[in-house]
């Protein structure tokens, strides 16, 4: 009989196991990502001053390449910004921020952002006229 009983728990934990298996994720989820930039940096539609920000994709199911910019204390989202997938051959443990230069005085422009460990980056959707 104890045997039996044993056995229930360790299916019944077992199964609780693979029922919050997927939340053990959630943090991945987003990506979110800390980031101190130490100049000005463009973004669509505006430019970041030198500070720190952080960097998550949007809570959508349908669409994993809307990027939100949210202030450093995660109270206010500055910008959301249309993605297309990239990819890099290397991984990284630590986040990456591509940037590229822009002509004459205009800050360094975010080009592409990596999650850790991943190969599949967000490249940063510019509209057509910039």
């Amino acid at each position: 009989m104890k045997v039996w009983k044993a056995l229930q728990i360790s299916l019944c934990a077992g199964l609780l196991c693979v029922a919050l298996g997927p939340n053990a994720k959630a943090d991945d989820w987003d990506k979110k990502t800390i980031v101190t930039f130490g100049e000005p940096v463009e973004i669509p539609g505006q430019v970041l001053p030198a500070g720190t920000y952080i960097f998550k994709l949007l809570n959508s199911n349908s669409n994993r390449h809307i990027v939100q910019v949210w202030n450093e204390e995660s109270t206010q989202i500055l910008a959301t910004i249309m993605a297309i997938p990239d990819y890099r051959f290397d991984v990284a443990d630590e986040p990456i921020f591509e940037l590229e230069e822009r002509s004459g005085d205009s800050p360094m422009a975010l080009h592409s952002w990596f999650y850790p460990g991943e190969h599949t980056g967000q490249q940063i959707v510019y509209p057509r006229w910039h």
